[in-house]
């Protein structure tokens, strides 16, 4: 079992020290950040009043698990920045909790109903995750990134909360 809690200054070096290439960057954070992840960057984008950032951590023993962040723009709720820091919890479930958490934070803290996020067309696994939830393709949508010489797609995932609540 895992808990949210808001991400402060004291949480940063964990987070830069987790996120170790330009492509576990991109795949983390999207193109606003720029290899090696810096404090500046992270204060930067955290300055935005419409960004709410999160520690996740362990219920039993409050190591910090990973990081997620809420983007409110345009009556859309948009998950980001979902990681898991230590790859051995990956494929355990904890990113559906972590998804769950944080639509349960955007159901009971704000008006916002439709919810959307990006994820990597390779990245199955997280696709996987995000559709267990509730997520569904948007065909409409698609982002192309370059990252190391490769060109990345990112594919995105919309969910209405009313209905998601509905079904939970």
């Amino acid at each position: 079992m895992i808990y949210l809690e808001k991400f402060e200054r004291k949480d940063y070096f964990e987070l830069i020290n987790s996120v170790k290439s330009a492509k576990d960057l991109m795949q983390f954070g999207g193109p606003e950040f720029t290899f090696p992840l810096t404090e500046e960057q992270i204060d930067k984008t955290l300055s935005d009043e419409n960004r709410v950032a999160f520690r996740v951590a362990n219920i039993s023993n409050g190591n910090t698990i990973g990081h997620c962040e809420i983007y409110f723009k345009d009556d859309f709720a948009k998950l980001g920045r979902i990681l898991i820091v230590d790859e051995n919890q990956r494929g355990k479930g904890i990113g559906e909790q972590m998804v769950t958490l944080l639509l349960q934070y955007i159901f009971e803290n704000r008006k916002e109903r439709n919810v959307e996020l990006n994820v990597f067309d390779f990245n199955i696994g997280a696709q996987k995750c995000y559709e267990k939830v509730g997520f569904t393709l948007n065909p409409n949508k698609k982002y192309l990134r370059e990252v190391d010489g490769e060109t990345w797609t990112a594919l995105n995932m919309v969910l209405n909360l009313e209905e998601w609540k509905g079904k939970n």
